[in-house]
């Protein structure tokens, strides 16, 4: 038998065969990776999978819990609002509440009791109706739970009741006036009627896929890589324009622009100092947006029960000294660099316009300005004093020391704590500044002995964001938030009264009044010393993706509901994806043709080895 001629062809022939195959199982894996988690975890940079459009943004923080009833992270509640729906929606513009799940609503003259006409064609996504029921049941299950998560919200309500198959009404002890500005999200009866309260608030997952009505819903979730949003096709707001949403968490923001420039994330914060050149960046387009969010120095305050924290904490005046020892321009400029605005009320300036403009600004001569001599003479006056000599304040006897801590996760409060740490050293404190992260503070702010609250700590830097109207950002100061969203367990007798007053005034002019007013008890009892007001310096992809909305239109970010509601690419990248399509396609002919040119020849050498031997 000849073996010569066949052992010289095979190796030829091989080489070919496996660059054929490879080439087609390369473009298949390809294709059925494209839009799933890579090797490293996180999704795959690929625009289009097939017909498929996915959006990409990058967050620098992790999604805490997808279960609305414990997470508190502002990008987890993010989460929430795309997943589940709310009673009403807000203009993209001007945050007005327009029809949302009710179509219409209506109050009476005492504003105590409030109607709400549902849509009728609204389905949960596992294809069951939503009904008044579902409303009903959401909030009654907060409100007879104590559900402390949107207890804020709920304040004043007795009872939600069903009326008819689309039509509830809530019953109120009290005129209601923040009723079109509860961020309460209607989850489904039939899944959270067997989910115990207890569970809800503290151990239930809520794992994927998770049931909402919402325009996206939560199909993979990868804590600290990434949360996967499927649109919904039916969604009664119109369908979204996208077909995958992923929020990829990032610890280094650094690595997160590095993957924006080479195309990986359509959106994404960027740091101060790349902010500019960013701008110049082809088919970018950068935004500096006003939240409603500050950044500050919370303080132990607590007295209502035992507690771990520093006693002298729980002085006014004490905490009003150290106002001035904080230098809010430097912070400012050097732990966020520039990429915030020195702060007074804790209703961020900037954010909400007149004629009903909610911040309240202190008179120049009341205003806290850095001045160590002065905090020093606020606490002679109120006799914390080095009576020893030793360069450090006493309290019965003892040096005060203080710990300060900052949370690891975000570089700016670890840069402020250490400024802060350092001004307060200098009128004579003793800190102990820690670095922790957002588990271990949590552990401290919500500690227990036993079954009663004890919080266990003394100062902390961290920040809030509110939502569209102040109640929110108001309710984290009030006694029945404590152990809930009150985590300086602050109490104010005052301050309480003004807030009841506030939320059943329906004058927008008095009302705005009233909330000056708690911004100023706030302001001299210092449970928290406001430090900044953070802009969101943020770059969105604007060369190869269009229908970006800011809201509000005039200051706010581009991460919306809008935006991730009708962001689509241009007519230019849809061209390049049919590009891809086809080259795609011609590559795949190509290996075809390979394929069928290596069965030819080894049919034909099989041929030639059958003649030659006989």
């Amino acid at each position: 038998m000849r073996t010569t001629s066949r052992s010289r062809l095979c190796p030829v022939l091989l080489a070919a065969t496996i660059l054929a195959v490879g080439l087609l199982w390369g473009i298949g894996s390809a294709l059925a990776r494209s839009d799933s988690p890579s090797p490293s975890g996180s999704p795959s940079s690929a625009a289009t999978s097939g017909d498929k459009i996915i959006l990409r943004v990058g967050w620098l923080q992790n999604v805490d819990s997808l279960n609305p009833f414990i997470g508190y992270q502002n990008i987890s509640w993010g989460v929430y609002g795309l997943n589940y729906d709310m009673l009403v929606r807000y203009d993209a513009d001007t945050l007005e509440p327009i029809p949302g799940l009710a179509e219409r609503w209506e109050h009476s003259p005492d504003g105590k009791t409030w109607t709400f006409r549902l849509r009728k064609d609204v389905k949960w996504q596992d294809g069951q109706p939503l009904t008044a029921s579902d409303v009903a049941f959401t909030f009654n299950y907060i409100i007879e739970h104590d559900l402390s998560n949107f207890t804020a919200y709920t304040g004043g309500i007795k009872n939600a009741v069903v009326v008819d198959e689309h039509t509830v009404r809530f019953d109120c002890a009290t005129p209601k006036v923040n009723m079109l500005q509860m961020w309460v999200f209607i989850v489904p009866e039939h899944i959270w009627k067997d989910i115990s309260p207890q569970d809800a608030e503290n151990r239930y997952r809520n794992d994927p896929p998770i049931v909402g009505s919402g325009p996206f819903q939560v199909t993979e979730f990868k804590s600290g890589k990434y949360v996967e949003m499927t649109a919904n096709k039916n969604y009664w707001g119109g369908a979204p324009k996208i077909d995958k949403l992923y929020f990829v968490s990032y610890t280094n923001q650094d690595t997160m622009v590095a993957d924006m420039k080479a195309g990986s994330l359509q959106c994404g914060e960027v740091p101060r100092a790349q902010f500019e050149p960013f701008g110049t960046q082809e088919g970018w387009t950068t935004n500096k947006a006003h939240d409603d969010v500050f950044e500050h120095l919370g303080f132990n305050c607590y007295t209502r029960g035992p507690s771990l924290g520093n006693p002298v904490l729980t002085d006014w005046r004490f905490r009003h000294a150290l106002s001035w020892a904080i230098d809010r321009d430097k912070l400012a400029q050097t732990a966020w660099g520039g990429g915030a605005l020195p702060a007074t009320g804790f209703l961020p300036s900037e954010y909400w316009k007149p004629p009903i403009d909610y911040h309240w600004e202190p008179a120049a001569q009341d205003k806290y300005t850095f001045d160590l001599q002065k905090a020093k003479d606020e606490l002679d006056a109120a006799g914390y004093t080095d009576t020893d000599g030793d360069g450090t304040r006493d309290y019965k006897g003892k040096p005060i020391e203080l710990r300060l801590w900052a949370l690891s996760e975000k570089s700016e409060y670890t840069q402020a704590a250490k400024l802060i740490a350092g001004w307060l050293r200098q009128i004579g404190l003793k800190i102990d500044l820690q670095t922790m992260n957002e588990g271990a503070v949590n552990n401290g702010l919500y500690n227990y002995k036993g079954n009663e609250f004890c919080p266990d700590f003394d100062m902390v830097v961290w920040g809030w964001g509110g939502d569209f109207d102040p109640g929110f950002l108001l309710a984290i100061f009030l006694t029945n938030q404590i152990d809930g969203w009150n985590d300086c367990g602050w109490s104010n007798a005052q301050y309480d009264a003004l807030y009841q007053q506030q939320n059943a005034e329906f004058d927008e002019a008095k009302r705005r009044d009233l909330i000056w007013e708690m911004q100023k008890v706030v302001y001299e009892q210092s449970p928290y010393i406001v430090l900044v007001y953070p802009l969101t310096l943020e770059a969105y992809d604007t060369g190869r993706w269009t229908g970006w909305e800011r809201q509000p239109s005039e200051t706010g970010s581009v991460q919306n509901y809008w935006s991730y509601l009708n962001v689509h690419p241009t007519t230019t990248a849809a061209a390049s994806k049919s590009s891809r399509t086809g080259m795609i396609a011609l590559i795949v002919l190509a290996a075809a043709v390979v394929v069928a040119v290596i069965v030819w020849l080894l049919l034909r050498g099989r041929g030639k080895t059958v003649e030659e031997s006989q």
